[in-house]
């Protein structure tokens, strides 16, 4: 593996390496698509805090979102990296 590579799946697996996170790729698993505001109710996290985790995981191309006048909404990308497509299942049976 070069070491472009192993660069991008450290910054890939430090994104994921944070309880908010997983919670939000869970609830959007089984959710399909939330408002910043549902998902910040979801996970009990500011909405400040919240879009800051989002904005996380827009970067490593893990969510897509959509904005619809002031609300933003996201979802999970589409096509998902293939390391997280292995991992939904795991993640979505996880009891947090």
């Amino acid at each position: 593996m070069n070491p472009q590579a192993i660069k991008h799946l450290e910054r890939f697996f430090k994104g994921l390496g944070n309880r908010r996170r997983l919670a939000i790729i869970k609830i959007l698993a089984q959710e399909r698509e939330m408002s910043v505001a549902d998902i910040s109710r979801y996970i009990n996290l500011s909405f400040t805090s919240t879009s800051k985790h989002l904005r996380i995981l827009h970067q490593l191309d893990i969510l897509d979102r959509r904005q619809e006048s002031l609300t933003v909404y996201y979802r999970l990308a589409n096509p998902l990296p293939p390391t997280l497509k292995q991992l939904i299942p795991t993640i979505s049976n996880s009891r947090e």
